[in-house]
């Protein structure tokens, strides 16, 4: 995927751009780090270390240079800024993915900077926009809304298939036997390799696909029943617990 932007002396290039439900941009990388807005709809973003979901009027930081891949769910609006790499070493970007919130006043700065010329004078007012921008994107709230692969080959296969088909039950017993390993090895590897215990990492993924398929317009019953929940209540009180809202609620 080319960067029509690689030339361009600005520090900071906006986007903006409408996507079909189900269009998928595979694995690429650019010259410059990647804050994705999704302003309505939602966006999956997987790269070798593992998945994020961006919820509508949420954001994804991807650093320069990091192959990933990306789906939509629903009709998407996505805002990009494309930020050259000294400008994100003076903002203390991160050199890892990030999903970010995005408080109302970078919604509008985002709102803005896609109308500004991409060759747009540093000492204007749209330089100085631009300027806060970073500013705010620099200062964004990360949000719990990824699950990391690990690197043992084992693990790593484990994990993909439950990415493919995210599911709450299964025993810890059980899932240690697929991957070959005792429970206390499975464990003990498991949080090693991602930093987390497999049923924080498993009830990760299962929100990922939650919100993904929200974004798509499917029901909470059927949301609820086909990850392996009890009921719709067990889930919807699953999903509050982690990200403070109601599953209707969170999409608007």
């Amino acid at each position: 995927m080319s960067d029509f932007y690689t030339e361009s002396p600005r520090a900071l290039i906006a986007t903006a751009r409408d996507h079909a439900s189900g269009d998928i941009f595979p694995s690429h990388q650019h010259a410059r780090g990647q804050f994705a807005y999704a302003a309505r709809g939602a966006i999956s973003v997987h790269t070798p270390q593992g998945n994020w979901l961006v919820p509508p009027q949420r954001a994804c930081w991807v650093p320069a240079g990091l192959a990933h891949g990306m789906r939509m769910h629903g009709a998407v609006t996505m805002l990009n800024v494309f930020i050259e790499p000294g400008a994100v070493v003076q903002a203390g970007l991160p050199a890892h993915c990030q999903v970010l919130g995005a408080s109302p006043l970078l919604r509008q700065l985002l709102a803005d900077a896609v109308k500004v010329d991409a060759l747009y004078a540093a000492e204007s007012r749209a330089g100085r926009l631009m300027a806060l921008l970073l500013d705010e994107i620099a200062a964004a709230t990360p949000l719990p809304l990824s699950a990391p692969l690990p690197r043992d080959a084992r693990l790593a296969r484990l994990c993909t298939e439950l990415f493919r088909q995210p599911r709450i039950d299964g025993s810890l017993d059980a899932m240690a036997a697929q991957a070959g390993m005792s429970r206390r090895t499975f464990t003990r590897l498991f949080r090693t390799e991602t930093g987390l215990g497999f049923a924080q990492w498993r009830q990760q993924a299962c929100l990922l696909a939650a919100i993904a398929r929200l974004a798509d317009g499917q029901a909470v019953t059927r949301i609820a029943l086909d990850l392996g929940y009890a009921s719709p209540s067990a889930f919807t009180a699953a999903f509050r617990r982690v990200l403070g809202q109601a599953p209707s609620d969170y999409m608007v």
